[in-house]
């Protein structure tokens, strides 16, 4: 995993899409067949501590030497489908992230620039190897981008309480979430000028048309639920919320639509807060 997640990699979420073993060519498919058999599989923390792992040298390793060859696993109606953690390429992307989200100077401390520009170097290689690349895992640190929750239906939601490891996510069809995405863009267009979340909800669609139509869509909390009190984590419905906001503006109700998008920016911003507690 990048060093953009990696910082502070406890608290990040997951936009992540599993797809059928059918959509692998050769000889990658019989890979992750095998992968898929083994009694253990790594899991989300078993990422994250191998990203951590590569932040204790000095200078640090901000993209792995080698692509990983793990992914998670899930069963799907009786189809197996994997997401490949990908971690190479989500490690660049995270890089330049970076760069955009830190000062100068801080970026510096953090990363020397001669390792910054031997990144730049190997990813610009990499990709002219592989034009059509692109991850299977998008990473939020410190909230859940709304746009994420029009992917998903209330139904979607599964909640784990767990004293040690809960677990807070949402799960559906690729075709669901496609149809959400259209939806969701038709009512902000027709209501709103064009801007960051329509922008923002275009790419996520044009990243889900990369995949296979019968693969899932999930979106995980991760390490989100260990900075959540756990009654907010039992009165998170905030899919339901973005969903009736959406239904507000169709039916021109811009009153409620408001105070769905009041309730969850306020809850989003209590997270974001938490950052910079001491």
């Amino acid at each position: 995993m990048g060093l953009a997640s990696s910082v502070v990699v406890p608290y990040a979420a997951y936009l992540r899409v599993y797809e059928p073993l059918a959509a692998f060519p050769e000889p990658e498919r019989s890979h992750w067949y095998r992968y898929a058999e083994r009694k253990e599989i790594p899991t989300a923390q078993d990422e994250l501590r191998r990203s951590l792992a590569d932040l204790l040298p000095v200078p640090p390793v901000p993209v792995p030497v080698h692509e990983s060859s793990d992914a998670f696993v899930a069963v799907v109606d009786g189809v197996t489908c994997v997401c490949p953690w990908r971690t190479r390429l989500r490690g660049w992307l995270a890089l330049e992230e970076l760069a955009e989200q830190l000062p100068k100077p801080v970026l510096d401390a953090v990363l020397p620039p001669v390792v910054r520009r031997q990144a730049e170097a190997d990813y610009e290689q990499w990709l002219e190897r592989n034009p059509d690349a692109r991850p299977w895992i998008r990473t939020a640190t410190w909230h859940v981008p709304v746009l994420w929750f029009a992917l998903f239906s209330a139904g979607d939601r599964e909640y784990v309480k767990d004293a040690t490891d809960p677990v807070l996510r949402y799960r559906t069809p690729m075709v669901e979430a496609r149809r959400r995405v259209a939806r969701a863009l038709r009512v902000l267009r027709d209501s709103m000028d064009e801007g960051p979340l329509i922008d923002g909800l275009e790419g996520v669609g044009r990243w889900l048309e990369e995949f296979h139509p019968r693969s899932l869509v999930e979106l995980d909390y991760g390490g989100l639920v260990h900075a959540l009190p756990e009654g907010q984590l039992a009165e998170d419905h905030s899919a339901a919320d973005v969903a009736e906001g959406l239904q507000a503006l169709r039916e021109g109700d811009g009153a409620r639509a408001g105070r769905a998008y009041e309730r969850l920016t306020d809850r989003w911003r209590a997270v974001r807060e938490r950052q910079f507690a001491s």
